[in-house]
């Protein structure tokens, strides 16, 4: 029987509630169900330290939503433990199990029945006078952007070393397959299944009629920096993480190459019916507020 472990968030009360209740569940079905200290905390139960339970837990549920994950994502990544999130966001690629389903998935994935996904990161280093400064990995995207009253950017851009142009626009991003649902999507990208090796380029309201959306290769190397005068400029890591960045800075990003994300589905659920189902693909219908 395979030793489930639970990451929530904390913040959301019908996370917590929907973690209590598969707390019960555990406990009936005799599935061990392990938390870290701060979820223990939060639902008044026994934990174990990170090492501990790093080391322990064979799969991780998440409960939240699609930033839940990515949080979790970071925190088991040198552990490669595979990923299910049951969704109580909004969008939920990412954490896309839904609640009503969630005692029968887990019951699922208890007895093996799942698929695991690999999911590609992103690997980005902030060079600062030729020294790097931070190395990063994101699951989603890295986004170099201006501050909110901060000039327009000129973003000059190399592939694997050949200048490829400078870039006027307010920021750029730059995507991996699963991130391409994100704020990619809503700058202009277009949509990547997940196991897709590839990198995408997003300029963010770019000031030319030319600058496109464009896909690069898998063994690419992008290479962002800033021209003269820029200021009030930041490094994102899937939204969550900030990092500041100067004028002659670069950042060189590239897949990585030693290191995924593995994420369970469940058999009968493609990412194309989660395209379906989350973005209304081919459906004419009228939204409520609601949704």
């Amino acid at each position: 029987m395979k030793k489930l472990g639970m990451i929530i968030n904390a913040q959301k009360p019908e996370a917590v509630e929907m973690s209590r209740r598969l707390l019960r569940w555990a406990r009936e079905a005799g599935v061990p169900l392990l938390l870290p200290q701060h979820e223990a905390a939060v639902l008044s139960d026994e934990g174990l330290s990170d090492e501990e339970w790093l080391k322990a837990a064979e799969v991780a549920i998440v409960v939240g939503g699609d930033g839940t994950f990515l949080r979790a994502g970071r925190y088991v990544l040198e552990a490669g433990i595979p990923l299910y999130g049951v969704n109580l966001g909004h969008l939920g690629f990412l954490a896309s199990g839904k609640p009503e389903d969630a005692e029968k998935d887990l019951e699922r994935i208890v007895n093996g029945d799942y698929a695991l996904v690999e999911r590609f990161l992103l690997r980005c280093a902030l060079f600062r006078d030729g020294a790097p400064v931070h190395t990063i990995h994101a699951l989603n995207d890295v986004v170099l952007t201006k501050n909110a009253i901060a000039r327009l950017l000129r973003i000059e851009v190399r592939f694997n070393e050949k200048f490829f142009g400078v870039l006027p626009a307010d920021g750029v991003i730059i995507s991996s397959p699963t991130g391409s649902t994100a704020y990619a999507l809503s700058a202009g990208g277009p949509i990547l299944p997940p196991h897709m090796q590839s990198m995408l380029l997003v300029p963010i309201c770019a000031h030319t009629l030319y600058s496109r959306p464009i896909l690069a290769a898998p063994e690419d190397t992008i290479t962002l920096s800033l021209r003269s005068g820029a200021r009030d400029v930041t490094l994102t890591q899937d939204g969550q993480l900030a990092y500041e960045v100067l004028t002659g800075d670069s950042l060189n990003i590239s897949l990585s190459k030693d290191r995924r994300i593995r994420t369970i589905s469940m058999p009968g659920r493609t990412f194309l019916d989660l395209v379906q189902e989350k973005l209304g693909w081919g459906q004419s219908r009228v939204l409520t507020d609601k949704e």
